[in-house]
């Protein structure tokens, strides 16, 4: 089969598209011919920091198709049906094998570029906000980041919760865009300060929590801009950069910080639960998520630099 895959570990331009074994099939393995590849931050991450372990290394987390063919042991999926799989890598590829717990039905209504999108973006937002972030309606929540895949799904649960919400992105028009699918708030981190912007919003109390998909140095000020006792959920480094929290800075306030790993609950009952009810949202039109470019496979290299540097509004998908 085609696939983008590296031997090393390094920019977009250590991908390299070309043959490599068709993936094997377990007896738990739904394997997927792919239609649409979701490029997800651990993409660019894993490929960046994490030594392959084995190699050729086919990268990528989640993308969606028909079903190729199944193992002998599963039950819930059958040849034919459109489905959106997550894998801790595999997905940039022709043939994508998924272990049967991480595999979710596509509704009939349901688009399946859209689709594509849900099990990461959607599931780690809702799992910052409420599983582990337990928002409340009335609360106010911060999500820096907003403009990104996983910033934008957060802000539209967070507001059809009931929630007020507070977004950082880069610059007027990214704001003015998010401020679209719910975003009271608005925040151009590149020239306005958060902490005393969101100490102005909330009349000086803070937020009661921030959502953190970015990383890097802005950490110090999402700490000022938390409540006593407010929470922070860490999801991600855009960025790239891997910042600390001080110690002191958490007793001071009583924080409490939480680390989101949807992919290690993506598995459970109560994972497919939500995202059985985020696509039959989105299959009503309830939930969106802005396609910013649909590049080629073959195009790897093109669209992880995209993604890493052109500033994408939503999600950047390939097709095989």
């Amino acid at each position: 089969m085609k696939a983008a895959y590296y031997i090393e570990n390094g920019g977009p331009e250590v991908l390299i598209y070309g043959d490599v074994a068709d993936p094997v099939i377990r007896p738990d393995t739904v394997l997927i011919r792919v239609s649409v590849i979701s490029i997800e931050g651990g993409d660019l991450l894993n490929r960046l920091v994490t030594p392959p372990p084995r190699i050729p290394f086919v990268c990528g987390y989640q993308a969606a198709g028909i079903v190729e063919a199944v193992g002998e042991a599963v039950t819930r999926f059958k040849i034919g049906q459109r489905v959106v799989g997550f894998n801790w890598s595999g997905s940039h590829a022709e043939l994508f094998a998924v272990p049967e717990s991480f595999t979710y039905p596509i509704p009939d209504d349901l688009d399946m570029d859209l689709a594509s999108t849900i099990p990461v973006p959607f599931g780690t937002a809702a799992d910052s906000l409420f599983e582990f972030g337990q928002l409340q309606p009335g609360e106010t929540v911060l999500i820096q980041g907003a403009a990104g895949g996983v910033g934008l799904a957060a802000v539209q649960l967070a507001a059809q919760a009931g929630a007020i919400v507070i977004g950082t992105a880069s610059g007027k028009d990214r704001l003015e865009r998010v401020a679209t699918f719910g975003m009271h708030h608005g925040i151009d981190h590149r020239s306005e300060n958060i902490a005393e912007r969101c100490m102005e919003i909330t009349g000086g109390k803070g937020v009661d929590l921030v959502v953190d998909m970015a990383g890097g140095k802005s950490t110090d000020l999402l700490i000022k801009s938390l409540r006593y006792r407010g929470r922070y959920a860490v999801v991600g480094a855009a960025t790239g950069e891997l910042p600390s929290f001080g110690f002191f800075d958490l007793i001071r306030s009583s924080l409490t910080v939480y680390g989101i790993s949807f992919g290690r609950e993506m598995h459970t009952p109560r994972a497919h639960a939500l995202l059985a009810d985020i696509a039959a949202r989105m299959g009503k039109g309830e939930l969106k998520m802005p396609i910013e470019r649909v590049f080629p496979l073959s195009q790897a290299r093109e669209a992880h630099e995209f993604v890493a540097n052109g500033h994408p509004f939503g999600r950047v998908l390939m097709r095989p």
